[in-house]
């Protein structure tokens, strides 16, 4: 199966799995199961990738391993989080712009389709190297890898605890790794991508790898995490989250500023 046919493929599975998240969604009333839906085909492509790779064997499976299970774990956390949870506030505010327009809706569920197809890229690049043996590169890549997973997790962790307690209806968190930064989960995922690249060394298609990194820092940071994220706390939070804001850095982890009148940075 050559490159443009498992894309192809890729593409008409994630339209379908999108559709019916869809489907659920105007049931639930519950737009935060795109987010589910997102991170479980991001796992199922790492998998198929992996499956229909033309690689070396040690790469196909490193990416099958790394990447399911990066997907699996996100998709479960968020899946808990929509279950126990009232429909997350950006949805919810989306919802109310758009008069719960269900055409817009299945666009924007669409669109998560696309990124899929988009994002798994470095998944198609690892799975392509032709490169079997374990070299130094495939030994940073687990490092990257697995330092990245180890501290998104620790972040969803922290905050699933502070979002169980009443002071998180109008405070921030600011424990662990959120005293260091506004958003350490977005960091980490967004790092987790670097460990990708060291395995597509050798590939001739490694330059599809340097898109995850790329593609989920300007996503993360400027169009649909970070400011979205913060528009909801500032309209909950208010003055609390704007202090949190001028003390803590956005996006990469530093020391916090002691001092409210401190100008925000990175």
């Amino acid at each position: 199966m050559n490159l443009t046919t498992q894309i192809g493929w890729l593409a008409l599975l994630s339209i379908i799995a999108m559709t019916v998240t869809w489907l659920i969604q105007r049931r639930t009333r519950n737009a935060g199961y795109v987010d589910v839906s997102w991170s479980a085909m991001m796992a199922f492509a790492a998998v198929f990738y992996g499956i229909a790779g033309s690689g070396a064997g040690l790469p196909r499976l490193l990416v099958v391993m790394l990447g399911g299970i990066w997907g699996l774990r996100l998709s479960l956390h968020l899946l808990s989080r929509v279950l126990n949870e009232a429909e997350d506030g950006r949805y919810r505010a989306l919802r109310e712009h758009w008069n719960d327009h269900q055409g817009r809706m299945f666009g924007m569920f669409m669109l998560q389709a696309g990124f899929v197809v988009v994002f798994s890229l470095p998944f198609l690049a690892v799975a392509s190297n032709p490169a079997g043996a374990f070299t130094g590169w495939t030994a940073l890549g687990l490092i990257v890898w697995s330092l990245a997973l180890a501290g998104e997790s620790l972040a969803d962790h922290q905050l699933a605890r502070f979002r169980s307690r009443p002071e998180s209806a109008t405070h921030p968190c600011r424990q662990g790794l959120w005293r260091y930064s506004r958003h350490p989960n977005y960091f980490f995922e967004w790092l987790h991508w670097f460990g990708y690249l060291p395995l597509a060394i050798g590939s001739s298609n490694w330059w599809l790898a340097l898109l995850g990194p790329v593609l989920m820092l300007v996503s993360l940071r400027w169009v649909s995490g970070i400011p979205f994220t913060e528009a909801q706390a500032l309209r909950t939070r208010g003055e609390n989250y704007r202090v949190y804001q001028r003390e803590v850095n956005r996006f990469f982890p530093w020391w916090p500023r002691e001092h409210t009148q401190a100008r925000a940075s990175d």
